[in-house]
């Protein structure tokens, strides 16, 4: 039985030669391992740290090395020599020079620019003075006007007609003052002879003053009809252009608005002067120092750069805007001509001084 056992075990027992590599094979995985260790130490360099060139206050230069994430940096202590500058020094030393350049106030007085748009110093809309219905418009835009020319006349026959009326009680009027005036002089001649009693004297006399009284009330309601029938006659109030037409014939036009968006147009038209002009600026109340009334401005419209107007300070608003922050300047042009169109942008250049 024991015997059997040990057969059985000494089957199941590994033969020690079996157990050995072959020595051939070992030695060739160690060669190999050492060629790779050899070619990756011979690949293998440390990244140099970058270094960037200082600018010391005695003149000199030096570089200073920066390490990576989490690295410390080192400064060299030997200074370069002046005199041997590279073109890296050469390129610190450019851009420093700029840098102080751009830094410096310009040559020309320039204390601060800013943007605007042009503006009229005065745009006047032109409205009725009551519900009427256009007959005749005499401009359109872009046209010149002088001051008091005829631009656009309101239906006015309904006043005429008032007119007509009015013309006619006031001459039955008149000759009421004529009829009383002859009853008083019969009746002074009769008061003179005893034959009229005082009390008929003076009734008479009455109506002398109250036919007057009627002429001088029919007068004046004559005179009202003519102011309406002028008010019917629209004119200029300065000599300018057209900036905005904004009825047509027929059109029915009225004072005030009533709500809505087809109701009557309450204006017939702007004008405006072209030899007034202003630029309004928004101004930061941060750059407010910088600017005072009476200061010389170069005013320069953003859609010709070649040119360039004279200005001047003539308005500071005297309340600013919490919203935004700003106050509102004024700057009004000097010479203006045909390039500065309203409402168009403009660049300011706020010199220094005022104008003396």
């Amino acid at each position: 039985m024991n015997d059997a056992r040990r057969s059985q075990v000494s089957q199941l027992r590994i033969d020690p030669s079996a157990k050995r590599r072959s020595q051939g094979t070992l030695w060739t995985i160690f060669g190999v391992v050492s060629v790779v260790a050899v070619v990756a130490v011979g690949l293998w360099r440390p990244w140099e740290p970058e270094t960037s060139r200082v600018l010391k206050s005695d003149g000199s230069t030096g570089a200073r090395s920066e390490a990576g994430a989490g690295g410390a940096k080192a400064t060299p202590t030997t200074p370069a020599p002046t005199g041997a500058r590279s073109a890296g020094d050469a390129a610190v030393s450019s851009s420093t020079t700029a840098g102080q350049a751009a830094k410096a106030p310009p040559a020309d007085g320039v204390v601060l620019t800013v943007s605007g748009y042009i503006i009229n110093r005065e745009r006047i809309e032109l409205s009725p003075r009551f519900m009427g219905q256009v007959r005749w418009i005499g401009v359109k835009k872009g046209d010149a006007v002088t001051n008091g020319q005829v631009v656009v006349l309101l239906d006015d026959a309904e006043y005429q007609a008032q007119k007509q009326e009015l013309s006619g009680r006031l001459e039955s009027a008149k000759v009421q003052v004529r009829r009383a005036e002859l009853e008083l002089n019969r009746t002074l001649q009769l008061a003179d002879a005893r034959i009229e009693s005082q009390r008929v004297l003076d009734l008479a006399r009455l109506d002398v003053e109250a036919a007057r009284a009627e002429v001088m009330s029919l007068e004046g309601q004559v005179s009202r009809i003519n102011t309406w029938i002028d008010w019917t006659i629209i004119r200029s109030p300065i000599n300018g252009v057209v900036l905005e037409k904004l009825v047509d014939p027929n059109e029915l036009v009225t004072p005030q608005s009533f709500g809505g968006t087809r109701g009557p147009s309450t204006a017939l038209m702007s004008v405006g002067d072209p030899e007034d002009l202003q630029v309004e600026i928004d101004l930061n109340e941060a750059d407010l120092s910088k600017v005072s009334l009476g200061q010389l401005c170069r005013v320069t419209p953003e859609a010709y750069l070649d040119k360039s107007y004279q200005g001047v300070v003539a308005e500071i608003a005297p309340e600013a805007s919490r919203q935004k922050g700003t106050l509102q300047i004024k700057v009004q042009i000097r010479n203006p001509d045909r390039f500065l169109t309203p409402e168009l942008s403009a660049k300011v250049d706020f010199l220094s001084g005022t104008n003396r």
